[in-house]
């Protein structure tokens, strides 16, 4: 069951199991969406410099190796390991990490950013898809998370858990939850009642607006327009469509579809507008060369061809493109392909959209693609966000992490906090800095773009989230002294 194979599968393994707890990962992590590429050579060496020294610092700071790793002075480690082997991308020095009070003094400053995370993923309690639980069964009958207390339960597995990566773990403020529909109805990770659910009962704990929440179309699908009307009635923040059709089960996907099909797609626009929904988040790319072979009949629809005439037609939707189309493949041969061509295969072609045919309602989502390329080829990374911000603009490139498949979002948000477009590529390709952890570009790439989409008053929302019941438990957290899991729950090549 779900896109990989039994033959795949069996080459992979759990990531919390397959890999050591590092601040950040040291191999590509999937979901059942993908296969992920096996380690790199230089992630190997990331890694090994890593443990190396994390073990130095740890015994000088009286603290185990995974103790020290699960601070601020072992976050800095982490991107000083990623700079000794990819070159000064990321800031971070060799102080920050051998000094706790310099790297928590730190931390705390950026605490308070205001960031909205208007991507990610938990999966429903009853969920079919077995091959997420199957291959935890034996780390949950350990409890793999001491945080939780009680017998592990799929509970355990599925909210809470995301809870804690998301809210305690990380500097996220809001988050959005998503789904991702199946042409078999209890396959979806999570229905639009269980979204609108979840969004109700974190918002009803904290007090205050935690939590957005999607709802999912399926254009084509039977019934499709009477579920559009129902799932819009329960108000969601936003609308996403998978144009693949059913991503989980892509051997059998019968209901593909474009964004502009003046048909079929184009009815739901109508209503989305009728009930005052704004914003359309579709699912592109993740679609690297293997997947095509497999499925050559879902190519057509996972590039982003049909989003410049759907974007013209509708100026009064905002679409926001997942993963930035970005198509996922080889690090080594995306790094070889930009720095022959200066492109990134369909990353590039959304880029060029608003300049080729003149509309300004066309955004992409950092979700997977800033978290893949940092940790396997950081200058791709840097390439993503520079191509991303000439062609669309800083105030359109959202943040989404994809959390919690890989784990708590917090090393992307120091990923981007840390990461810089070096000189020679700024210079070579009219790309402009990325500058500080709180500068302009990141503070709208963070939080400022999705408040504006989605009709958050920054001030009034910052006052509201450091009162609310979040905020005292988090502060409780943080006081008696933070352990995030460093785990990440997809798959890494065996």
């Amino acid at each position: 069951m779900g896109f990989l194979s039994d033959e795949e599968r069996a080459l992979l393994k759990a990531a919390e199991t397959g890999q050591a707890r590092t601040p950040i990962p040291t191999a590509m992590v999937s979901s059942d969406e993908y296969v992920p590429v096996p380690q790199t050579e230089k992630q190997r060496e990331v890694q090994a410099r890593l443990m190396q020294m994390g073990g130095e610092l740890a015994a000088h700071q009286g603290l185990s190796r995974r103790r020290f790793f699960q601070t601020a002075s072992g976050m800095a480690a982490a991107f000083v390991a990623m700079n000794q082997s990819f070159g000064d991308l990321f800031d971070a020095s060799a102080a920050e990490a051998a000094s706790p009070d310099m790297a928590d003094e730190r931390a705390a400053g950026l605490r308070g950013q205001f960031i909205m995370d208007m991507h990610t993923h938990f999966l429903r309690d009853d969920t079919r898809l077995d091959q997420f639980v199957r291959a935890r069964e034996a780390v949950g009958a350990r409890g793999w998370n001491p945080q939780l207390t009680g017998e592990q339960t799929i509970e355990h597995l599925k909210f809470a858990n995301y809870f804690k990566e998301v809210f305690l773990d990380s500097d996220t403020k809001i988050a959005l939850i998503s789904s991702a529909p199946s042409d078999i109805p209890q396959d979806w990770f999570l229905t639009n009642e269980q979204m609108a659910a979840a969004r109700a009962k974190v918002n009803g704990e904290a007090g205050t607006t935690r939590m957005m929440s999607h709802a999912i179309f399926t254009p084509g699908a039977p019934g499709w327009l009477e579920q559009l009307d129902a799932s819009l009635a329960l108000r969601p923040d936003s609308v996403k469509g998978y144009t693949v059709g059913d991503n989980t089960h892509k051997e059998t996907s019968r209901y593909p579809w474009r964004m502009d099909d003046e048909a079929v797609t184009y009815k739901g626009y109508e209503r989305m507008v009728k009930a005052g929904v704004r914003n359309v988040c579709v699912h592109k790319g993740l679609f690297g060369r293997q997947t095509a072979e497999r499925f050559p009949n879902l190519l057509p629809y996972a590039d982003v061809r049909d989003v410049a005439k759907a974007a013209k037609d509708w100026p009064q939707l905002n679409f926001i493109i997942y993963h930035s189309a970005y198509r996922l493949g080889v690090p080594a041969e995306a790094r070889a392909e930009f720095e022959s061509t200066g492109r990134l295969e369909w990353a590039t072609d959304l880029a060029e959209i608003p300049e080729k045919h003149g509309v300004t309602n066309v955004y992409g989502d950092l979700g997977q693609v800033f978290a893949q390329t940092m940790i396997a080829e950081p200058t791709v990374c840097a390439a993503a966000l520079g191509t991303l911000i000439r062609g669309l603009g800083a105030d359109h490139v959202c943040w989404g992490s994809d959390a919690v498949w890989t784990g708590s979002p917090q090393w992307q948000i120091e990923g981007l906090r840390r990461l810089e477009i070096p000189e020679d590529m700024q210079r070579k390709h009219g790309f402009k800095p990325l500058g500080p952890a709180d500068g302009p570009v990141k503070t709208a790439i963070f939080g400022g773009n999705n408040a504006r989409l989605y009709g958050v008053d920054v001030p009034a929302a910052r006052a509201a989230l450091e009162a609310d019941r979040f905020a005292l438990v988090k502060a409780d957290y943080i006081a008696n002294g933070p352990r995030p899991s460093n785990r990440r729950y997809g798959y890494v090549a065996a």
